[in-house]
């Protein structure tokens, strides 16, 4: 009982950190945008978190963990099971309580990804419906074929905390919504060349960045599912290393490339290191760690690069982020540190490749019809104006000019 009361405290606080993530993604999101959409990234936020939650409990959690089920799909029911939650057997390292809101916490995750992909220039409806619809069904079901004992699961596909199951998730539907969407107006010249938009807010996406590297302590840590000294430690180690060196690789190749300090460059290399350690973070030794973080922070820089040469708009970095250093950090894991090996490496890029058709096919489904039916994005006026004029009419920063006498 007391080992179990431990790892369940362990569980709780590392739910508080993974829910604490949510705060670095809106600040991130919104200083790496212009002002006037400020409100309209600071709401899909909020929607993402509340709306993900009651999904979860709702549909998503008995979904992701069916029981016994044929591997692809299954549904143990609507709802939270009461019975079980009173059962102390449920697991060694945590209560059933604990483990819907660990879970859900990172459920919602998935769609905050998308969000400050398509950024700027997006319809508020159209998102809220693509979120309901990812978060509810999409999520879980991928996730069931891993971590709830499906097909992947059997085969030996290994991803700690989520490279592949929530950052390629998020990802990859990313990728689509952006190419359905197009650019924003002023991103590409009449020639294709990307030209800057610059962020309104450098310290407060700075700050998030920061939050979001201290929620990692929970999302990777959290991952034990239990407090094992060693394990929790080691994880810990290997997280941090990993965004350091992703980090430094980041803004040392930015600078070779473009003769500059780009502090952008910078946070979304630590970023990118993170999402590159997350799939093995446990079976790691501090020199891979620092290896997959540093090859993380030079995919971002090339990532980056790559995705403008395609006239795709990503304002915050996230494709190259949670869907480059994602594919990384799971095929990672059959290169570096105990589960190294030819066999291993062969498993995770199978389940790369399964989790991008069923993420690629669903979101693009789900992004196409609401292009031809409701529409998904805004109008030109709405998008010079912005979005909080126009979706939300409000300011989120007061004028202090207007009360002036």
């Amino acid at each position: 009982m007391e080992l179990l009361t431990t790892n369940n405290v362990w569980m709780m606080i590392c739910t508080a950190l993974v829910f604490f993530m949510h705060t670095g993604f809106a600040f991130l999101e919104v200083g790496l945008t212009r002002q006037k959409n400020t409100i309209n990234i600071l709401f899909k936020n909020i929607f993402i978190i509340t709306v993900g939650l009651l999904l979860y409990c709702l549909v998503g959690f008995n979904l992701m963990y069916p029981g016994d089920f044929n591997g692809f799909i299954g549904f143990a029911g609507f709802g939270l099971d009461a019975e079980a939650a009173l059962d102390l057997t449920y697991s060694e390292g945590y209560t059933y309580w604990t483990d819907f809101i660990f879970q859900g916490m990172f459920a919602a995750t998935a769609a905050t990804i998308v969000s400050g992909a398509v950024a700027e220039r997006m319809k508020l409806g159209a998102f809220m419906i693509f979120t309901v619809i990812y978060v509810a069904f999409i999520y879980p079901i991928a996730g069931s074929w891993h971590w709830g004992g499906g097909f992947l699961s059997e085969l030996g596909f290994y991803d700690f905390a989520g490279s592949t199951l929530v950052h390629s998730v998020g990802g990859w539907a990313a990728l689509v919504g952006v190419s359905l969407l197009g650019a924003r107006k002023g991103k590409f010249d009449k020639n294709g060349k990307s030209l800057v938009i610059l962020g309104h807010n450098i310290p407060l996406a700075t700050a998030g960045v920061l939050i979001l590297w201290l929620g990692w302590f929970g999302f990777n840590g959290g991952s034990v599912l239990s407090a094992d000294p060693a394990l929790t430690s080691l994880v810990l180690v290997t997280t941090c290393l990993a965004a350091a060196a992703g980090g430094v690789a980041s803004f040392i190749l930015s600078n070779i490339m473009y003769k500059n300090f780009d502090l952008t460059m910078f946070l979304n290399g630590i970023l990118g290191g993170l999402v590159g350690i997350t799939a093995g973070a446990d079976q790691m030794s501090p020199t891979d760690a620092i290896l997959i973080g540093a090859i993380a922070g030079v995919l971002i820089v090339l990532a980056v690069a790559f995705i403008d040469s395609l006239k795709l708009d990503d304002p915050v970095g996230a494709i190259a982020v949670h869907l480059a250093c994602g594919i990384w950090g799971t095929i990672a894991v059959g290169i570096f540190g105990e589960l190294a090996g030819w066999e291993q490496f062969t498993t995770q890029v199978i389940g790369v490749a399964s989790y991008a058709a069923i993420c690629v096919v669903s979101s693009y489904l789900i992004f196409f019809t609401l292009k031809k039916t409701s529409g998904i994005r805004v109008s030109e006026k709405e998008e010079l104006e912005g979005l909080d004029l126009h979706e939300h009419e409000m300011n989120a920063y007061a004028d202090f000019r207007m009360n002036e006498h």
